[in-house]
């Protein structure tokens, strides 16, 4: 899924190849790749948050089931 840095670099990136402007291209594609990292980010919280909360719910049945 491309998010809102990813989109802005890419255009930025574009900009900078038609125009000539080297030092935009850079800094679009810098852009973009922060855009990625942050997605990765992201997922990687989602998936530490999912199994620590299956952790905690496998502790909360295993004190009912005592």
């Amino acid at each position: 899924m491309t998010n809102k840095d990813e989109l802005k670099g890419k255009v930025k990136e574009g900009f900078g190849k038609v125009s000539g402007d080297d030092s935009k291209e850079l800094e679009g594609k810098a852009q973009g790749l922060f855009g990625k990292a942050k997605d990765k980010v992201s997922e990687v919280a989602d998936d530490v948050a999912k199994k620590v909360n299956e952790t905690v719910d496998d502790i909360k049945n295993k004190k009912e089931d005592k």
